[in-house]
């Protein structure tokens, strides 16, 4: 009897965040799977231990995850990952894939769940907490009201066209290359919120684009919303 592959997102960086069920996935697991060369420095791994205190104890499958938008390259590393998993569902085993934030919302970590799938293997996707929906909680604020429209968007390409979009924009990753942008968020009429490492160590929030520091980390998402 083969495993079972669970994706499972552990929502924006606050250990308390985890849903129930994906508490109960994780301690339910044979093996975690985490994206990064060594758990301990693996963001995924630690808000995932602050709920889950048992994962330590827990067999863990390091898999190193390049920065790079190199498909080829990133194709090598998905086809490696996936075989693994599959040896390990060919030996019966549960394993848990800890992602950040909501599996379904721009995760890299779907490549490996569709290849798997269609592999012929038993699989399932635990939805998260999306980032910006805890960020703007964190704000103390709603995202959109009766029929305002909510973008979410994955880059900074062609910004100057996406902020003109009707209703609430969010951009999720923003970066560094926030940075170079500023001078079009400067000039967006309406109102402008930023946090970097919402939920975590070191989480920093901005209301006015003329305080974006240059040190900006990889963890930032950006809330504008219209007049």
């Amino acid at each position: 009897m083969t495993g079972k592959l669970f994706g499972v997102g552990i929502g924006p960086g606050d250990s308390e965040l985890l849903t129930l069920k994906a508490v109960r996935v994780i301690k339910e697991a044979d093996i975690v799977a985490v994206p990064g060369s060594k758990k301990e420095d693996t963001v995924a791994y630690n808000i995932a231990l602050g709920a889950v205190p048992e994962l330590s104890e827990k067999e863990v499958m390091e898999i190193e995850w390049p920065m790079t938008k190199n498909m080829e390259t990133l194709n090598k590393v998905y086809d490696a990952a996936s075989q693994r998993i599959c040896m390990l569902l060919d030996e019966g085993k549960k394993v848990a894939f800890l992602t950040l934030g909501d599996p379904c919302i721009y995760s890299t970590y779907l490549y490996i769940h569709r290849k798997v799938t269609e592999a012929g293997y038993d699989t399932e996707l635990v939805n998260g907490i999306p980032s910006f929906c805890a960020v703007a909680a964190r704000l103390n604020m709603g995202l959109v009201e009766r029929a305002e429209q909510l973008h979410v968007i994955p880059n900074l390409d062609n910004i100057e066209d996406n902020l003109q979009l009707p209703g609430t924009k969010v951009l999720m990753k923003s970066g560094k290359r926030v940075v170079g942008f500023k001078e079009a968020f400067e000039n967006f009429d309406g109102s402008f919120s930023m946090i970097e490492n919402c939920g975590m160590e070191g989480e920093r929030i901005f209301n006015s684009p003329e305080d974006i520091p240059q040190d900006m980390g990889y963890y930032a998402t950006m809330v504008l919303k219209e007049k």
